[in-house]
């Protein structure tokens, strides 16, 4: 039976995960709805406080620390060249997929983001099945990064101080306990807070990119013939060193000048002005990316040791510091002033894996105690904490596998980041098919903004992100970990199937697609406007309402 059509009520179960629900419950196909009171809502409260220019650094800072460091390794992968091409090609998806989010983000302004546009264009399972992608996305991403600020601290304390070996006060491990605790602290304090550290700390990580660049090309210390000097294997050439193939295992590296820039819907209901402000901040949040990731591959390969010792770097805008200054005290304090770029992306991609999960347990998909919010900060704490103990235990298990194979700590990092592209490039599949459903399903639904690519745009965006799946696979140091990725997807699509379907609520993200976008629109609307009893044929198959 199809998911629009309803039934029968069924009895309720116990209360679940400590949530106020109602007694009413009814089967919609192959998931089941729970009423939820106002209570329920109540304690699931979010604050409006974002505009364009914290939407705009929201979007920026949480993709710059891909300019700081994970990058480089594309280069080990498939030479200058290889990560060059790669680049070009992911930029066009980029702007296929960002045009596709910026189009839906306003027609349908939910928490949920990519669950949301997946959940009204595919039904539940393609909701779920994208969010817990993105989600995925969002709880791994933060460990890659965490996993490059703990390197670079440990290299940096040592040596500031001549510190010998490596202590347990000074290990990567100890320090990414540190920066989980401090900075899931502080986007649990209020999203006001959030915003404003956003915004202070993407001005210093652009400001330090800035200050780099023209470091590189005043110092003369810039050479271009360091970005051909790995050895060509053979068929290759010194563009091309691994030859054409090379192009593909770059991918996922390229994929990092960018990943993250498509958290911006995330932020809708506590935007004051989502159909304005996310399209705007998320096109213009992309342009800055594109001129930062071009500047950081051409000049950070171009000084120190080229692409030759950049491409296994752990800390790639250290070592370009060290090739324009030298070692030493300057260098080293440099890169510690670096740190914000790495903390800028660390602390806003908190944000987005907090409101993601937060989505995903409001409408029942995930345990609804993870989606109870801070009584007066109104910020989703369960969810924040629950997802800093995922990152942080995944971040130590990799390492202590991989330092006991003898792995470097830019294979460390690697590891992470392919695990955290594999989530991503499915949601990107997902949200370019959502989309184009959309588009068909439902093309009358009130558009603030159209996307001027359309739907050949994310056709080509969804054609290149199956392809960066792909890539995935072609690398066999990391393909491991994405072996593990898959099966903990695999395992949360069962959790789904058992589980679940059946303790699912009228969210505005569930509202709006058994409404067909009659309804599900909080900002003017507020929450629990549908009940569990109008859920019916005629509300889920009626006509979509012309604005």
């Amino acid at each position: 039976m199809s998911d629009n059509f309803p039934d029968a009520a069924l009895p309720r179960d116990d209360e679940q995960g400590g949530c106020d629900v109602a007694q009413e419950r009814r089967r919609v196909g192959s998931v089941s709805y729970e009423e939820a009171g106002d209570d329920y809502f109540g304690k699931r409260k979010l604050r409006r406080h974002a505009a364009f220019w914290s939407l705009w650094s929201l979007g920026v800072a949480a993709v710059i620390s891909g300019d700081f460091y994970g990058w480089n390794l594309g280069l080990d992968a498939g030479g200058f060249g290889g990560l060059l091409i790669a680049t070009g090609v992911i930029t066009i998806m980029y702007f296929g997929l960002c045009f596709s989010i910026a189009e839906m983000s306003p027609a349908l302004p939910h928490t949920g983001g990519a669950y949301s546009f997946a959940r009204s264009a595919m039904g539940p399972w393609g909701g779920f099945i994208t969010g817990l992608a993105e989600n995925m996305e969002y709880v791994i991403t933060p460990a890659v990064v965490v996993g490059s600020m703990g390197f670079l601290m440990h290299d940096v304390v040592a040596g500031l101080f001549d510190i010998a070996g490596a202590p347990w006060w000074n290990s990567p491990v100890t320090w990414w306990a540190v920066f989980y605790v401090v900075f899931v602290w502080i986007n649990i304090i209020g999203i006001e807070a959030t915003m404003r550290f956003t915004v202070v700390i993407n001005i210093v990580a652009l400001g330090i990119l800035a200050f780099f660049f023209g470091a590189v090309l005043l110092s003369g210390k810039f050479d271009s013939s360091l970005w051909t000097n790995i050895p060509p294997e053979d068929g290759g050439s010194s563009f091309l060193p691994k030859g054409i193939a090379g192009i593909f295992p770059a991918i996922p590296f390229a994929i990092w000048f960018y990943l993250a820039i498509e958290e911006l819907p995330l932020a809708a209901e506590e935007s004051h002005d989502p159909a304005r402000d996310v399209p705007r901040a998320t096109m213009w949040g992309l342009v800055t990316l594109i001129f930062t990731g071009l500047g950081v591959l051409f000049l950070n390969t171009g000084v120190g040791g080229g692409a030759a010792e950049l491409g296994t770097s752990a800390t790639p805008l250290f070592d370009g510091f060290k090739g324009v200054f030298g070692d030493g005290t300057a260098a080293e304090l440099l890169a510690l002033i670096g740190l914000a770029g790495l903390v800028a992306s660390f602390f806003t991609i908190i944000y987005a894996y907090g409101r993601n999960t937060y989505s995903l347990s409001r409408a029942g998909y995930f345990p609804k105690w993870l989606s109870v919010t801070h009584g007066t900060r109104n910020t989703p704490h369960r969810a924040l904490i629950a997802g800093a103990v995922v990152g942080y235990v995944l971040a130590v298990v990799i390492y202590k596998w991989l330092a006991g194979k003898g792995g470097a700590a830019g294979q460390i990092v690697g590891a992470l980041l392919y695990m955290a592209v594999f989530g991503a490039v499915i949601s990107y599949f997902m949200q370019c098919l959502s989309f184009i459903l959309l588009r068909r399903k439902y093309p009358n639904i009130e558009r603030p903004y159209r996307s001027p690519v359309g739907e050949w745009g994310a056709g080509i965006a969804a054609a290149i992100a199956l392809v960066s799946l792909i890539s995935l696979y072609f690398n066999s140091t990391y393909r491991p970990g994405v072996y593990g990725t898959l099966i903990y997807f695999l395992f949360g699509i069962v959790y789904f199937a058992v589980s679940g379907r059946n303790r699912l609520v009228l969210s505005p993200e569930e509202e709006f697609a058994m409404t067909r976008g009659e309804h599900g629109r909080p900002q003017q609307e507020g929450y629990g406007t549908t009940h569990v009893a109008d859920i019916d044929a005629q509300t889920t198959v009626k006509e979509t309402p012309t604005p």
